[in-house]
């Protein structure tokens, strides 16, 4: 499962490309201006960016040169557009984009080269992953103890990572990934009292995307009445 940015003005897009990664068993975050892919690009570096050339207040080609001046440009980078030129598309490529999807996009196409993209810089995305796995919990530090059979340090399990034990691996994996998301939902929707604005900024999926979702997986995301006197 890959983290995949996609950027683009057009909220028909950015809601369609999102529900097709998901069922791929992406994680998909949305941004629809190139102020809201800078400040994604700096919270966490993408598995795979599909960008927009043609956004209102930065276009897509200037974003990606932005990015490689600053030497963000770490990540395969597939620009998108229904009306860019033959130039554009070479010079998006010099610049150090992957590849570039022509609007109306195929879903053969769409998966294809995101395929290919994900599959090509497999040192890069190696050493990001590990860098993210090192970066300091947002919640608290995981506390450690020490194995008495080897006196190395292992860490503790918390009520959260309890949960994920609940699934079970024989099972197909769509399935396995639906037990998966209705934890991580419910959790949210309890940490956040069933606030819909906050969950949809805690988990990164649009409003709209985030009840579509609740509903595929049976999750009630009405707040609960405090019943208590």
């Amino acid at each position: 499962m890959a983290r995949i940015l996609v950027v683009d003005d057009e909220i028909g897009i950015r809601e369609l490309l999102s529900e097709i990664l998901y069922d791929e068993g992406h994680s998909v975050e949305l941004a629809e201006n190139a102020a809201q892919a800078r400040a994604s690009r700096l919270r966490a570096r993408p598995d795979l960016v599909l960008l927009d050339i043609w956004m209102p207040d930065t276009d897509g080609v200037s974003l990606l040169k932005e990015w490689g001046s600053q030497g963000l440009l770490d990540m395969p980078v597939i620009m998108m557009s229904g009306h860019a030129t033959v130039d554009t598309a070479v010079e998006a490529t010099r610049i150090g984009a992957v590849d570039f999807l022509e609007k109306p996009i195929t879903l053969q196409k769409l998966l294809k080269t995101i395929a290919a993209g994900l599959a090509r810089p497999v040192v890069t995305t190696a050493l990001a992953t590990a860098a993210r796995q090192m970066e300091p919990r947002s919640d608290h530090t995981q506390p450690l103890t020490t194995s008495p059979m080897s006196g190395a340090q292992e860490p503790v399990a918390d009520a959260n990572n309890s949960l994920l034990g609940s699934i079970t691996l024989d099972q197909p994996l769509r399935d396995a990934r639906d037990e998966f998301e209705r934890i991580y939902f419910e959790y949210h929707l309890g940490r956040e009292s069933h606030s819909m604005t906050r969950v949809s900024e805690k988990t990164g999926l649009e409003r709209t995307h985030l009840y579509r979702k609740l509903k595929q997986l049976g999750i009630d995301s009405s707040r609960k009445k405090n019943t208590s006197t």
